[in-house]
């Protein structure tokens, strides 16, 4: 008997301790609608990035006979828009743009507004004080009319849409990394850091970031269903994506004479930025749920 405990007891100390990131994969795991939400998004960017070889109709090639089919036509599963384009391919391949600059200026916005942050919350004093009265300065504007600004201003396209959607978003995760930095530059940790000799430099790539990184990266997660409306609302208004791209929001637009005739295939593109948006949260909130060690 003793023997077995003992046995048990040697096999229970060799056991490797789940890592942080193992038991976050496990936590988003067992959450079936955080996984609902990333199988959706997924099958979404797979199948955009994809539909060349999905054997798809020309999004681009228009008839003026087959204009505004119907759902179910044959031939053309989701109908035509008002131009006569297939809308099964034109919502696959708008997936692209409207997914690419709802995704990238957050990815953009992280790494600048991280590093902003991390910068003037561990340095602090005057190089703080610049940085986050610059902060400010774009606080004072709505996010929406913000990138309507910007983008009025660089004019329609997507490389201004990038650039827009990054400068309204490198803000708030900026005012997110300095608080936490803030917080974490306090600690007991830091200081036998410092007191070893190390320079700054290594102590924020030492100890500073690993520590801060995941709360910035789950707020810059929550951002992203926030910057894929804000990018189908600048196409929407005719200062984003120009046509004839494919892009949801600027397919709302141009579906939105047909709303009378064909309601169901001018609310398409809006169901399709609902459902992707509603995903993102979703799983931005799983994510930080699993991600909060202290629950």
């Amino acid at each position: 008997m003793a023997l077995a405990e003992t046995e048990n007891m040697q096999g229970a100390k060799t056991e490797k301790p789940q890592g942080y990131w193992s038991g976050v994969g496990s936590r988003v795991v067992r959450d079936p609608v955080s996984m609902i939400c990333f199988a959706v998004v997924l099958l979404l960017i797979l199948s955009a990035i994809f539909a060349p070889y999905l054997g798809l109709a020309d999004p681009y090639k228009g008839s003026m006979i087959a204009r505004l089919k119907p759902l179910g036509t044959e031939g053309h599963l989701l109908g035509t828009d008002e131009q006569g384009r297939d809308m099964l391919a034109r919502l696959i391949y708008g997936g692209r743009l409207t997914l690419f600059i709802g995704l990238m200026p957050v990815v953009f916005a992280f790494f600048i507004g991280s590093a902003l942050g991390i910068v003037a919350g561990y340095v602090g004093g005057m190089t703080n004080t610049i940085i986050m009265r610059i902060v400010d300065v774009f606080f004072a504007f709505p996010s929406v009319l913000l990138a309507i600004a910007i983008s009025g201003a660089l004019g329609a396209g997507i490389v201004n849409s990038l650039v827009s959607l990054t400068i309204v978003f490198i803000p708030p995760i900026t005012r997110v990394a300095e608080a936490v930095t803030s917080g974490v530059r306090a600690l007991d940790y830091i200081d036998a850091a410092r007191a070893t000799g190390a320079n700054a430099w290594t102590v924020i790539r030492v100890h500073v970031i690993g520590n801060v990184l995941s709360p910035i990266f789950v707020y810059a997660t929550s951002l992203t269903s926030v910057c894929m409306i804000l990018a189908a609302g600048l196409s929407f208004l005719g200062i984003g994506v120009r046509p004839p791209e494919p892009e949801w929001g600027l397919m709302l637009n141009t579906l939105r004479s047909a709303i009378y005739i064909n309601p169901w295939l001018s609310a398409l593109p809006g169901v399709m930025i609902f459902i992707t948006s509603l995903c993102l949260n979703l799983l931005s909130d799983g994510l930080r749920s699993a991600m909060n060690v202290r629950d």
